[in-house]
Formats: C-alpha cells, structure tokens, sequence
C-alpha cells in the first residue's frame, strides 16, 4: 500500500516545487524588466534633450551665420555650401529624434513580455492547486483523470494568453509615418 502513496506524494511534491520555483523566477524577471523600463526611459528622455540642445543650438548658429551674410557678401558657392551643410543637421537631427520614438515599440514589447509573465504566473499557480487536490489515497483512474484536467487548463491557459498579446508591434504618427515590427 506504501508504494500506492508515494508517487502520488512524490508528485504532489513536484507540482508544488515546479509552482514555487517557476513563480520565484518569474518574479525576479518581471522586476528586470521593470528595471528595463526604467532605464530605458531615462535613457530616452536624457538622449531626447541632448538633440533638442543641440537642435537649437545649430538653429542659434545658423540665425548668426545668416546675420553675417547679411553683412559679408560670400561667393555664391560657399552660400550654397552652408544651406547644404543646414539641410544636412537638420535632416540628422530629425532622424536622431525620430530613431528614439522607437521607445514606443520596446515599451510595447517589454509590456506584452510582462503580460506573458504573469500569464504564466498564472499559470503556475493552478499547476501548484491541481498538485494540492490529489490525495494518496485517490486511486490511479482519479489520478490520470487529475492529470488529464491539469493539462487541458494548461492548454486553455496558454492558448488565452497566446490569442490576447498581437504578435507586431506598432508606431502611429511617426515623423517618418507608422512602423509595424515583427
């Protein structure tokens, strides 16, 4: 009878060990890509105004240039040479500025990350309860029948959480227009 009981516990004692340790870790990804999030933003936000300074530190210096021409009458060649070199800043500075709205894209990502997270946290959980329903006592056909549930509400689980998260990513109203990745 002993041997009967001791899968059962055995497994029981799996289930909870799979539920706690998976739950830890997710737990500990989850607070990295908080952190993520975090860095990323500051990061964004301090490269933002660094090319907003220098934006209008360039226009501040184009507005001189444009006062000496005033004066000083240069050759054609070299009047032109400076709107090309203007052109050029600012079409890059625009680019720059552009290239960092792509913070909007990695929030989504890390956002449907953490979705999935705690999707399978979730999930976790009702793994760790069907574990805490089998009893020693429960015979091997309750047993499989235990077995049989727990994979069917891991299955509708999975494919909720699956259907729920959009596979792209997107950016409305880009300077450049919308972006779809992945």
């Amino acid at each position: 009878m002993a041997s009967k009981t001791l899968p059962v516990t055995e497994l029981r004692g799996l289930l909870a060990a799979v539920s706690d340790h998976g739950m830890q870790h997710l737990i500990e990804v989850e607070a990295d890509l908080m952190q993520t999030t975090f860095l990323l933003s500051e990061a964004i936000e301090k490269l933002s105004s660094s090319f907003m300074a220098v934006h209008e530190a360039v226009v501040t210096q184009q507005e001189e240039i444009d006062a000496l021409l005033v004066l000083h009458e240069l050759p054609k060649s070299a009047t032109e040479q400076l709107g090309k070199y203007r052109e050029k800043i600012a079409a890059e500075v625009n680019l720059a500025i552009t290239g960092l709205q792509f913070q909007d894209l990695t929030s989504q990502l890390i956002t449907r990350t953490i979705t999935r997270v705690n999707g399978l946290k979730e999930t976790l959980v009702a793994l760790g309860e069907h574990g805490d329903v089998m009893e020693p006592e429960h015979e091997h056909e309750e047993i499989a029948r235990l077995l049989v549930e727990m994979s069917a509400n891991l299955t509708t689980r999975s494919d909720a959480l699956e259907s729920g998260l959009r596979r792209a990513v997107d950016q409305k109203n880009m300077s450049s227009g919308e972006i779809e990745l992945f």
